[in-house]
């Protein structure tokens, strides 16, 4: 299995493995100016979609299958996303395109770090000519079981280890975020923000900082259940690649309506003001 998150140096020594793809998630014009040589283009707008009035929900499974076919990727691929990771939400972008690949049913799927915004730092080479992939037939079976619903979070309300992956000041009700209008988080929660992940410079910390921060957080037992939201489902998925993918927690939920869906309900207890 990849590592989760590969170096632009990695990268840079692997550009010629056949079994490689570069997943660039950027707008299409972004990718059209300037990209890492080899990179196919998917908007991370086709790796997502509303559904209920909900922001950033899970595409259903027929497209994932085609959208994985259509850009060539098979099951033994080797897949590395790319985006900008010039700010919070677009690091999340990667990590959100990431999951959903490990959803669809591939394995060996890495996100770049730094982004393409330190290949470019780092005066690597850049390409602007379009990789067009070859597509192909894509069967397995999608893994619908690690994302939950409000209904089942509420069932586990005292019972499983529930992580708020928003800013704090969100978390705690200072800040409220348009798309959920009550201030607090889901009862019981504890709050790991995903942008406490990354150093000032956008690189992700190193392994023991990340390894620390989530055992004080949700303990050292890797079989619990935990259940990680955000605001809409972008934040989340940082946590859950890195929970899962690099310190091997084995049961590890995604509530893909986050926030967003638990605000609107008006049964759905919130606390604010407090940090569980």
């Amino acid at each position: 299995m990849a590592a989760p998150f590969v170096s632009t140096d990695w990268l840079e020594r692997n550009l010629r493995n056949p079994k490689l793809v570069i997943v660039d998630a950027r707008p299409s014009w972004e990718y059209e100016a300037g990209h890492i040589p080899g990179a196919i283009n998917s908007f991370f707008g086709a790796w997502v979609t509303e559904r209920d009035g909900l922001s950033l929900e899970l595409p259903a499974d027929d497209h994932l299958l085609y959208l994985v076919g259509s850009l060539g990727i098979k099951p033994t691929s080797t897949i590395v996303v790319v985006t900008a990771a010039d700010n919070s939400y677009s690091r999340a972008d990667a990590t959100r395109v990431a999951w959903t690949m490990i959803v669809a049913g591939l394995k060996n799927v890495s996100v770049l770090d730094g982004g393409f915004t330190k290949w470019l730092e780092e005066k690597r080479r850049a390409s602007i000519k379009t990789a067009i992939p070859e597509p192909g037939t894509y069967k397995v079976r999608v893994r619908r079981d690690v994302v939950v619903s409000k209904a089942y979070v509420m069932g586990k309300i005292g019972k499983a280890t529930i992580v708020d992956a928003r800013d704090a000041s969100v978390y705690f009700g200072v800040a409220i975020e348009p798309f959920a209008p009550r201030p607090g988080h889901i009862k019981g929660a504890i709050n790991l923000p995903t942008p406490w992940l990354y150093t000032p410079e956008g690189t992700l910390l190193g392994r023991d900082d990340i390894e620390a921060m989530a055992v004080n957080a949700v303990g050292n037992d890797k079989s619990k259940e935990i259940i990680i939201y955000c605001g809409v489902g972008g934040y989340t998925s940082t946590w859950w690649f890195l929970l899962t993918r690099m310190l091997g927690y084995r049961d590890v939920k995604y509530y893909d309506g986050s926030a967003q869906d638990w605000a609107a309900d008006p049964k759905a207890p919130m606390t604010r003001y407090k940090w569980r």
